[in-house]
């Protein structure tokens, strides 16, 4: 999959006239010089652009609307590397509609305390700059991330970085397409929702097409296509005995092709990012897709199953956040429990459609009996997931607003052979402890189905729930269920009053 765009971030520098031609000219310049050395730390996923120094309310507003207006800008970093007074901000802060991140740093790193004089004290003063320009943000409840420290550090670079990942994911979303072939399973609530409230405030759209319009595209897919694809599957996957060319299931594996392909082209005709299947609705399916699935996400679509556009959503976003990191970010479920009392464990899977992108081995491509959905074997990618700290995170509808639930969790290996378990399957340790986090989840209303990411931490959530103004609640290590359930009342109120507090 590709994007429409070359997403960019704008760099915009704040100061004013009151310094002289010389003061400004060395701003623009020092500005240029970070822009540049971010662009290239090599770790900064997007491209930077400086801009020239801004220094009035009429230039501030202009760059503000355009930023807004520009289908690759997908946020802006503002720093004001003298003092800029915050007042000719105002009109362009409420023009700007790309997320931000206040990046409070100053060009030299450590002071030459010897040749200190006023002009040296005039051309640094974010110090006292960028306290200015806080201030406004705060008094007009903006959302915005703060980064502290010198431009030139690894750590200051690395959070500009895990921010900018963020902004994609949400860059990403506007006016994505995702398609549910059919509707969510019945007489579930947590993967229903207001799709409608999910454009206004994700920027994604969610439609329905019936399954006969798959079958349909499936029906278009020629022998040659299929044979060609079935190629492609020996030599990535090791191939369970009766699956190869002469075997007995041999159909099944080209009929699990031919649902891919046909699946694949209808995404591209319609230009959809991510898509949901359900298996209480198959007329005209030979089986119900498993590997297409699979390999659909592990190129980069968002999937959940039962008609869960919510996750599929998320795992877009996620994925889209993720790309070139190391780790992989994956559909899941919590399956069952291991209640051992000493060393409570998770068994994560799904009953076919879990990402090989997370998996530690080669992947074996297996078909067996379904007890769902009333049609032949499916053929799915069998494998045990990586080990290694990871993100659990689930988007679920409260009826007034969404919720992000994250819990930070440690994937083992998984401790013992699961012959008889013809899945893909993930075993964690959820922080702080399995009581804590099961019962805090819980009570956080979260969902059964999740995205699971080695690849992002909690900090690029958090930014991604600030940039589209959703409520996230963490659990991890601190989490203690009385402060969490207090939390969770006072997410309640703020929730609720704080579209009413943005002003001025």
């Amino acid at each position: 999959m590709s994007n429409d765009n070359t997403p960019e971030i704008w760099f915009l520098t704040g100061s004013q006239h009151l310094y002289g031609a010389e003061t400004l000219r060395q701003v623009d310049a020092n500005s240029a010089q970070v822009v540049s050395a971010l662009n290239d730390s090599g770790v900064v996923p997007v491209r930077i652009v400086f801009r020239p120094v801004l220094t009035g309310p009429d230039e501030i507003a202009d760059a503000c609307r355009e930023a807004s207006a520009s289908k690759n800008v997908i946020g802006v970093i503002l720093w004001m590397h003298t003092f800029s007074p915050a007042k000719m901000w105002i009109r362009g802060l409420q023009l700007l509609q790309k997320p931000f991140l206040h990046l409070h740093t100053q060009f030299n790193d450590v002071l030459p305390w010897s040749e200190i004089d006023m002009d040296f004290m005039n051309l640094n003063q974010a110090a006292h700059g960028d306290r200015e320009a806080g201030h406004i943000h705060t008094r007009m409840r903006l959302n915005r991330r703060i980064v502290v420290g010198h431009w030139a550090q690894e750590r200051v670079q690395n959070e500009i970085a895990g921010w900018a990942r963020s902004a994609l994911g949400r860059h990403d979303l506007q006016g994505a397409r995702f398609v549910r072939f059919g509707d969510n399973m019945r007489f579930v609530a947590v993967t229903d929702g207001d799709k409608v409230a999910a454009e206004s405030k994700f920027g994604f759209s969610v439609n329905t097409h019936g399954i006969g319009d798959l079958v349909a595209a499936i029906a278009e897919i020629g022998d040659q296509e299929v044979d060609g694809l079935v190629e492609e599957y020996g030599d990535l996957y090791d191939i369970a005995e009766g699956l190869g060319r002469w075997g007995d299931r041999h159909q099944s594996l080209r009929d699990g092709a031919r649902i891919e392909l046909g699946l694949r082209a209808f995404l591209t005709s319609g230009n959809f990012k991510g898509f949901t299947t359900t298996f209480e609705d198959l007329h005209g399916m030979r089986q119900l897709p498993g590997l297409a699935v699979q390999r659909l996400m592990a190129d980069g679509y968002g999937f959940a199953g039962e008609g869960d556009w919510k996750t599929a959503a998320m795992l877009r976003a996620m994925k889209t956040m993720a790309a070139g990191l190391p780790g992989g970010t994956a559909f899941m479920e919590d399956y069952t429990y291991h209640l051992d009392a000493n060393d409570p464990l998770v068994l994560g899977s799904h009953m076919l459609e879990v990402d090989p992108s997370i998996s530690a081995e080669r992947p074996r491509l297996e078909c067996h009996p379904l007890g769902i959905g009333g049609k032949s074997d499916p053929v799915r990618l069998v494998f045990n997931a990586s080990a290694g700290p990871a993100i659990n995170v689930s988007l679920v509808d409260l009826g007034n607003r969404f919720r992000l639930i994250l819990n930070e969790v440690d994937v083992i290996d998984v401790p013992h052979a699961l012959p008889k378990l013809p899945v893909a399957r993930a075993v964690w340790r959820a922080k702080p402890d399995f009581v804590t986090s099961a019962t805090a989840w819980l009570l956080a209303g979260g969902a059964h189905h999740t995205v699971l990411s080695y690849a992002l931490g909690t900090q690029q959530i958090i930014d991604f729930a600030e940039m589209v103004g959703v409520e996230l609640v963490v659990i991890d290590d601190e989490t203690r269920v009385e402060p969490f359930k207090a939390n969770l009342r006072a997410g309640e109120v703020y929730y609720h009053i704080a579209p009413g507090l943005a002003s001025i």
